[in-house]
């Protein structure tokens, strides 16, 4: 799912269109339909983006909390963080979160030079976003093993790249060690644009229907990390048996 946002420079509005960006401190009216905005809410930076397909609420509520809700069909996606991002923020959260289809819950952000939009991905729906992409081995961190990707995409005449960490033990609260997912990107060869834009936690939902309501919080305590690249990670996993017995005859 491709969602570009305003922060990301005049160049790629000409391309792809922008959303509207209200002035800060701009509260949403809970309503069918909210439309797409962002900006400063209790402390929070937050975003709301939808194309319109589905009827979709979005609520900022006090501090880092938000509420959304939508039905079946378009693409959306809306949540609370900071702007802008960190290379080393540690990112808590909690909060209940349905979905029925493609949906995920996600910490999203957006790096330029080069221009990388990121997930770190921690429950989803009926699409395991692993599917498709470019491996690149995984990282154990915040009590789970994650597989990480990169997918290429382009969005009318721009060109950018995804970055990915999948969790494997789905969980609708914890704590994200975000550094420790760029580092174990750096390691397998995804290397983050020099500077960050926003950094947030995100409900998504495309052609599906449910509802999230989160809190989001900065700190909490984290693990130990390990980092297997893809390489590696190959030369691990265990010989199929019908390769065996190929090795046999």
């Amino acid at each position: 799912m491709v969602v570009f946002n305003s922060l990301l420079g005049a160049a790629v509005f000409s391309v792809v269109g922008v959303l509207a960006v209200p002035s800060v401190g701009t509260n949403l009216i809970t309503r069918a339909g909210t439309p797409g905005s962002e900006g400063m809410h209790d402390g929070f930076f937050y975003s709301w983006w939808t194309d319109g397909g589905a009827t979709a609420t979005y609520t900022n509520e006090p501090e880092g909390q938000f509420s959304i809700t939508w039905g079946s069909g378009g693409n959306l996606l809306g949540g609370k963080g900071w702007n802008p991002g960190s290379h080393t923020r540690v990112m808590s959260y909690t909060g209940t979160y349905q979905a029925t289809g493609n949906s995920y819950l996600a910490v999203w952000g957006w790096t330029r030079d080069p221009l990388i939009e990121y997930y770190i991905i921690e429950h989803f729906g009926s699409y395991n976003p692993s599917i498709g992409f470019m491996s690149k081995g995984t990282v154990t961190t915040d009590g789970s093993v994650y597989d990480m990707g990169v997918r290429f995409r382009s969005s009318g005449l721009s060109l950018f790249t995804q970055f990915y960490s999948v969790r494997r033990d789905k969980r609708t609260t914890g704590t994200v060690d975000l550094g420790a997912h760029f580092k174990a990107w750096e390691a397998s060869g995804m290397r983050l644009g020099a500077s960050h834009q926003f950094q947030i936690l995100v409900c998504e939902g495309y052609f599906s229907s449910g509802s999230c309501n989160m809190t989001v919080s900065e700190g909490g305590s984290t693990g130990p990390v390990t980092t297997t690249p893809e390489a590696e990670r190959a030369s691990l996993d265990p010989i199929p048996a019908a390769d065996l017995e190929a090795l046999a005859r």
